[in-house]
């Protein structure tokens, strides 16, 4: 990419350059550069973790549409397999799901439901969102319906700064294939879950259906819209507010606590021996008592 120079800021007499700009803090950087150094100083003066600058997609100096940035979107999700990286039964029969990105309900549903699928004969689960940075507050409420049997629960609130109305999100009634229920569910965290993976995270703790492990999150809880300030640049500004109906308030700021503290790296093994030990106690089959067994002497 190309490199930039900022125009010097206007001083109060001549050949007087104040700020930033006029030293020439930024010149010579090029588009991701200077995103990441103008994002910082937004941080210096305000703490919304979703207010950003960053690279547009697309071909240079070429604006896009709504419409086609939101395609590039789909289409990212759809590489990436709906932010779907590993499923996984693991031995104890334990499911293992590993998210990197929460994909849209209308896209990605089918690839949720199979992934859910695949996991839906196990008798404990690990969600690992540790390298998760968030995606669609509808594929939040898709993957969090399988864990509730029903339409019945509230699980977040969205109100819009424009407009002043607040959206409600409920668990679905309907899902394809099976709920997964009466079983224990461990959530993976780390300093890099945001946005959507910490909603993820969020909703389930607040309700108890969930226990975390890892580390305290990102703090990002306010959705986002994108606008354009150069063909080759935009700013992502928060435009709503989340708001649990349990907690009464979000995550913004303070991120969401795991129950269990531990640095990320050490989540996996803490949230399988204390999946493999549920096993252990509840199973009525030899062969998964076993292969339980089996995975808690690897772990040492």
């Amino acid at each position: 990419m190309r490199a930039l120079r900022v125009p010097g800021a206007r001083g109060g007499g001549r050949g007087r350059r104040a700020g930033p700009a006029g030293r020439g803090e930024y010149d010579g950087l090029d588009e991701p550069a200077l995103a990441e150094a103008l994002t910082a100083r937004l941080a210096a003066h305000c703490a919304d973790r979703h207010l950003r600058l960053t690279v547009r997609d697309g071909q240079p100096h070429e604006p896009l549409s709504a419409e086609a940035a939101q395609e590039l979107w789909r289409e990212r999700l759809r590489l990436s397999n709906h932010g779907i990286a590993r499923v996984e039964r693991l031995g104890g029969n334990i499911g293992y799901l590993d998210l990197r990105l929460v994909t849209e309900a209308a896209g990605g549903g089918r690839a949720i439901a199979a992934a859910m699928e695949l996991v839906s004969h196990t008798e404990a689960l690990l969600i690992d969102l540790r390298r998760n940075r968030g995606g669609s507050p509808d594929g939040v409420i898709f993957w969090t319906s399988y864990l509730f049997p029903d339409g019945q629960t509230h699980l977040n609130s969205i109100t819009s700064a424009a407009t002043g109305l607040t959206r409600q999100y409920w668990s679905l009634a309907y899902l394809p294939g099976e709920r997964y229920l009466d079983r224990p569910v461990y959530v993976l965290t780390s300093g890099s879950t945001f946005s959507a993976g910490e909603e993820l995270c969020y909703n389930l703790q607040a309700q108890g259906r969930a226990v975390l492990v890892g580390e305290t999150t990102r703090g990002g809880a306010h959705p986002t819209d994108a606008f354009p300030i150069t063909p080759t640049l935009q700013i992502w500004v928060p435009t709503a507010r989340s708001v649990n109906p349990v907690t009464g308030t979000n995550w913004e700021g303070t991120g969401v606590t795991p129950d269990l503290a531990v640095p990320a790296e050490q989540a996996y093994p803490v949230a399988y021996r204390a999946a493999l030990e549920h096993v252990l106690a509840s199973t009525g089959s030899a062969i998964v008592r076993d292969e339980a067994r089996e995975a808690l002497a690897e772990l040492g």
